[in-house]
């Protein structure tokens, strides 16, 4: 029996360390786009499939003519010449598409391709497809994620042995040969891959590498899984960075070209973590593209797909349940769904944006890049074009990157290729946009020639994909600032009520709360049945302002962990601006305005209604209340939040029925990550959500916690608890609180 072994060999580890420790990665400034390269016209592409419905063939057709793209990818197996595949071949090269075949065996064939019976099979399939299709076809890929047995199938000498077949049927017809489909970013294997074709004198027209970023957090991102979060940073593997050392392995071996023929990222992941995952998924489409476009690195780059409900640029209408076994990266073999369900998504505009845009172009270099701010400069159409985006969460505003006079005679572009009209954008956002200015024109930026950085001081979040709303930067005199409106005229009659210099703060019993913030109600400026509300900062003690100098003010502070609860699709009260003055050292000239929460209670009165000895709280059972506060909180560690103030006050709780809807208050201290939170923060978060909870309410409602997380309730976790109780105790008694306390007695006894 013929044994599988493993694709990652020891040759293949000795021959990857050895180009590695020879100086083969050496790459300086690796991670940044080098200047003065031309985008191939050719260069976007997009995997394709059809299915027994004719008329999908035509609509296909038809929507890769509005895409403006002309180069697919599509999947041939064992019998698909003769069935819709082949139909579908046949129609693209009659419409005069460029079609680029990936052959695949079946999984039980390249698993055993080291049988005669496989290998006359193998031969017959792509001597087949050749005769067919013959000189027409632009380019064939042999290989399919190679270095994931589990969906290809091959070992290394399988895989050596289908190769070889492939590779004499093919360069006798002089047809340009592709391979092998690695998948991700896995040098190791493209090192020794390329060294024994090298050897067999087999090499490839063109190295081929589905180049993933779906596994990091967003396109720019340094890839913490090539050796992890700390050296991933030291090293700065970004994706410019792997898409030149994975071109320099290719011409190091003597394959000139590299293409990345698919890759994508599925709505399902991006929400995991963050809402609006089909703009989201459209936003890393153009981000990946332009950053690939840029480093001049590649020869072709493909979406993995055109029809899928998940990774595609159409959606078919079928739920994740309905996708199939094998990953369609390994495999497009069939687009599922029905005619009737296709519908374009986000992504599809956004590529027939970024292609229109980017083929042909001639990339000039960047003002911002590898450090959250990201700007490239183009010169296409006759004018130059500067493509720019934040990190996700973050925002800054043109006028701290343009001078008024460039950004007064721009044109702007939004990411799915609608025009700008009225409403020109004042910050720039993960969100990508296209600027333009004549070809001539003297773009000039403020006080710096090259931005490298976003504000570390000031930093600004935005949720950028709140539907119907738009972020305007104050334009007050002295103040900074952002509104959030629908339009122009709404925000100027939100100005006439909000404007920073008539708001005061009204004495304390007029407020919600009047201690170190005041906290106040008003009427919504465009809406009498609704209300807002205003903090502000009237006490700062002398430590906390020279420690917090240089810190965001409070009201940006609040903003920016509002912001970041909506991107996550955390329940908090929607924020509509904030304002802060300019030069301000006393900390406390600044404004953060949000709607007004209505609220039954908060989790603190359910809290001590249960360690009072209540069993019940408006109707909802203590099982029903730790139940669904658990879901809530292990949604929000999940998706990167620790609140860092998860006190009973701070949780507001409406109460409908049985249902129980929470949402956070007070978000200025609220730290955000890409990823779950760790342990010890999620035990400082529980600990003073549950301080007013007695311990037989807390072990139950701590059960519920850490059972849906896949732990057990240790005395290991409950010690910071115990601490935290503590602290509280003495913080009560000794600390400020209780010399408070101590002073209001002597006062009381004096009278």
């Amino acid at each position: 029996m013929h044994k599988q072994s493993s694709m990652l060999t020891p040759q293949v580890i000795r021959d990857g360390l050895r180009y590695i420790f020879s100086g083969g990665f050496s790459l300086n400034d690796g991670h940044l786009p080098p200047p003065n390269r031309a985008v191939p016209e050719d260069f976007f592409g997009v995997g394709v499939a059809s299915n027994p419905d004719p008329a999908t063939d035509a609509y296909i057709i038809h929507q890769l003519r509005s895409l403006g793209i002309l180069q697919v990818r599509l999947d041939l197996s064992y019998g698909d010449t003769t069935n819709y595949q082949g139909r579908f071949c046949e129609a693209l090269l009659d419409a005069g598409f460029a079609v680029t075949l990936r052959l695949i065996p079946p999984f039980e064939s390249a698993k055993n391709m080291h049988l005669t019976i496989e290998q006359t099979s193998w031969k017959v399939f792509v001597d087949g497809v050749i005769e067919r299709f013959g000189s027409r076809i632009r380019q064939i890929e042999i290989g399919n994620t190679i270095n994931r047995k589990r969906w290809a199938g091959y070992n290394w000498p399988g895989f050596f042995i289908a190769w070889n077949i492939a590779y004499k049927a093919i360069k006798i017809h002089n047809i340009t040969l592709l391979g092998a489909n690695i998948q991700d970013f896995e040098p190791l294997y493209n090192i020794s891959l390329l060294k024994t074709l090298h050897e067999k004198n087999q090499l490839p027209d063109v190295q081929t590498n589905n180049l993933f970023v779906e596994r990091v957090s967003e396109p720019e991102r340094f890839d913490h899984r090539v050796l992890k979060y700390h050296w991933a940073k030291i090293f700065k593997f970004n994706l410019v960075k792997k898409a030149r050392l994975l071109a320099k392995i290719g011409q190091d071996f003597d394959v000139l070209q590299t293409s990345s023929t698919g890759a994508f990222w599925a709505t399902y992941r991006i929400e995991r973590s963050l809402m609006h995952g089909a703009q989201k998924q459209a936003d890393y489409l153009t981000r990946y593209f332009t950053l690939l476009a840029a480093s001049g690195a590649l020869k072709q780059a493909f979406w993995g797909t055109l029809l899928c409900h998940r990774e595609g640029l159409i959606g078919d209408g079928l739920q994740d349940a309905d996708y199939p076994a094998l990953e369609r990266i390994a495999h497009y073999q069939n687009a599922d769904g029905m005619l009737i369900n296709y519908k374009p998504l986000p992504s599809f505009y956004a590529m027939q944006t970024v292609a229109n845009k980017l083929s042909g172009a001639q990339y000039f270099g960047f003002l911002a890049s590898g450090a959250g701010l990201e700007i490239h400069r183009f010169l296409q159409h006759g004018q130059q074009l500067h493509v720019a985006w934040t990190i996700n969460g973050r925002a800054v505003p043109l006028q701290e990157i343009y001078t008024k006079a460039s950004l007064s005679t721009a044109s702007y572009t939004h990411r799915d290729g609608n025009d700008f009209d009225q409403n020109t954008p004042d910050l720039l956002s993960e969100e990508p946009i296209y600027i333009s200015w004549p070809k001539d024109f003297d773009v000039v930026t403020v006080a710096k020639p090259h931005i490298t950085q976003l504000s570390t001081t000031k930093p600004l979040a935005i949720d950028v994909h709140q539907p119907d709303s738009i972020y305007f930067t104050c334009t007050q005199p002295g103040w900074q600032g952002v509104v959030l409106a629908k339009n122009q005229t709404e925000l100027e009659q939100m100005m006439t009520v909000l404007n920073p210099e008539n708001l005061i703060a009204p004495e304390k019993p007029q407020s919600l709360r009047h201690a170190r913030n005041a906290i106040w109600a008003m009427p919504h400026p465009t809406d009498i049945n609704r209300q807002i509300t205003v903090k502000k900062p009237v006490k700062m003690y002398w430590h906390k302002t020279l420690l917090d100098r240089y810190r965001p003010s409070k009201a940006r502070r609040s903003w920016n962990g509002a912001m970041q609860l909506s991107r996550r699709g955390i329940a908090t009260a929607r924020p509509i601006a904030f304002f802060e003055r300019e030069h301000d050292k006393t900390l406390k000239h600044n404004f953060y305005i949000c709607e007004y929460v209505q609220a039954d209670c908060h989790i603190g009165q359910i809290f001590n209604a249960f360690s009072a000895g209540e069993t019940e709280f408006m109707g909802v059972t203590q099982e029903q209340v730790y139940a669904q506060l658990t879901r809530f909180i292990v949604k929000m560690h999940g998706r990167g939040c620790y609140f860092r103030d998860l006190s009973g006050g701070n949780i507001l709780v409406n109460i409908n029925a049985d249902t129980l809807q929470f949402t956070l208050i007070d978000t200025a201290r609220a730290r955000f990550s890409d990823y779950g939170v760790p342990m010890h923060q999620r035990l400082a978060d529980l600990t003073r959500a549950c301080h007013k909870l007695n311990w037989l309410g807390r072990e139950r409602f701590l059960g519920h916690y850490f059972g849906s997380i896949g732990r057990s309730l240790t005395w290991y976790y409950k010690l910071p608890f115990y601490l935290y109780d503590a602290k509280v105790w003495l913080k009560r008694r000794v600390g400020r609180k209780g010399i408070n306390k101590l002073m209001q007695k002597i006062k009381n006894t004096q009278r």
